[in-house]
């Protein structure tokens, strides 16, 4: 960003309102900590939420100062420039403005459960600014997503640059190497699936001709998926990994490995999915993976995805989660708390259940509960006020009170 898109102390953003004494904001998470005054630089849009804040005495990343401009998210392709003229991004890590620029090497490691009791998927999240990979290989695939910067990889004899919104698909057993094409460094989200998770969706192993893909469309999913499956700390639902990640692996083998798919359309796809459906509601706490849904009906999971998306128009993880809501709500109706209400489904716990409740109905359990025993107090109120008592009346939502008066004959009290 240059010296005209910064905000001066006390300026307003459109959005925002007042940002109160040296904050700085930028649609695409970049900005100026400007020199002197209390300097806080916040990134909104793509990557929102990083903070970059100056920590010197008077709260500014100023030149000669000792303050440190400190970044805290993803990192987004936007530079930061402090009043030294040191120039930062808002990015994982801390650079120090007034002693020179500080590196930074980052690397997360994560590990998300492919189903209940099955395999897993490892999953890095990286921004290197000089770090340079001696040649080595995996064995699985390596499929991943740039993020910021470029980065440069020497792969079967030849040099591949790979910048923002790239997919990277690097073969099981391929030597290569990775390092920064330029100043700025380079940043990247990457998963390690087996070869086998590329091919349950094609008639013959997939073969990737080209190491980089351009696929914005599946490269928002990839990068998508990876934030939330690394971010879950340990909350994933199994199953809902088990069904994103190969319906996502499938995609990008069949666009473009070079592989025969098979058949999109899967005979019997709703025999297939009321099969799926009966058994997900018969073991709702402990549900079964994608995997042994799939063996006993000769498909494979992608093939059982494909079946059931075909019938129902979703995905068997968001079926079950939606099934899970509708028996939460009939615990909450009936004065449960919503953690008891989601220990009693089959959610995690109670966010687990909150994230599925809003996705459905809009609001909150909690909400949802207490709107619920408040028309309940209100109802019993007017009943007593008026001589009137509530009659049940079925309804498509759910029963409804209907009120029937004393003198009019309304039935046995």
């Amino acid at each position: 960003m240059n010296d005209s898109g910064a905000r001066s102390a006390g300026a307003t953003d459109s959005d925002a309102g007042p940002t109160g004494a040296g904050t700085t904001y930028a649609a695409d998470g970049s900005g100026q900590a400007r020199r002197g005054g209390a300097g806080r630089v916040r990134g909104w849009g793509a990557g929102s939420g990083h903070d970059v804040r100056g920590v010197d005495e008077s709260g500014g990343a100023r030149h000669g100062g000792a303050g440190r401009v400190r970044g805290r998210g993803a990192w987004v392709d936007g530079a930061v420039k402090a009043a030294d003229g040191v120039v930062v991004k808002a990015a994982d890590g801390e650079v120090t403005a007034a002693g020179g620029r500080r590196p930074r090497e980052q690397a997360f490691w994560a590990r998300a459960p492919l189903g209940p009791g099955g395999d897993s998927l490892d999953l890095l999240t990286a921004r290197f600014d000089r770090h340079r990979y001696a040649p080595h290989y995996h064995e699985e695939f390596t499929v991943g997503v740039g993020v910021g910067g470029c980065e440069v990889i020497d792969y079967r004899g030849g040099r591949v640059d790979a910048g923002p919104g790239s997919i990277v698909v690097l073969a099981a057993g391929e030597v290569h190497t990775g390092g920064p094409a330029a100043l700025g460094g380079y940043a990247y989200r990457a998963m390690y699936p087996l070869p086998s998770l590329l091919a349950e969706g094609t008639a013959t192993p997939p073969h990737f001709r080209e190491a980089v893909v351009d696929d914005p469309e599946l490269a928002a999913a990839l990068r998508a998926a990876h934030t939330e499956l690394s971010g879950a700390r340990g909350r994933v639902d199994p199953l809902e990994a088990e069904s994103r990640v190969p319906w996502l692996l499938t995609a990008l083998a069949r666009r473009h490995g070079a592989a025969r798919p098979l058949a999109d359309r899967v005979p019997g796809a709703d025999h297939i999915a009321r099969a799926v459906r009966e058994r997900l509601a018969d073991e709702l706490l402990a549900p079964p993976s994608l995997a042994e849904l799939a063996a006993p009906l000769g498909l494979s999971r992608y093939q059982l995805l494909r079946a059931f998306r075909t019938s129902t128009g979703l995905p068997p993880y968001a079926w079950l989660a939606q099934y899970r809501v509708t028996r939460a709500r009939a615990h909450l109706d009936a004065g449960l708390r919503p953690a008891e209400a989601a220990s009693l489904v089959g959610f995690a716990d109670q966010a687990h259940l909150t994230r599925w409740f809003r996705r459905v109905l809009g609001v909150t359990p909690a909400a949802y509960r207490n709107s619920v025993q408040d028309a309940g107090r209100r109802r019993g109120a007017d009943s007593r006020h008026d001589g009137t008592r509530l009659v049940p009346l079925l309804t498509h939502g759910g029963p409804v009170g209907h009120p029937v008066s004393h003198d009019q004959g309304g039935g046995r009290q």
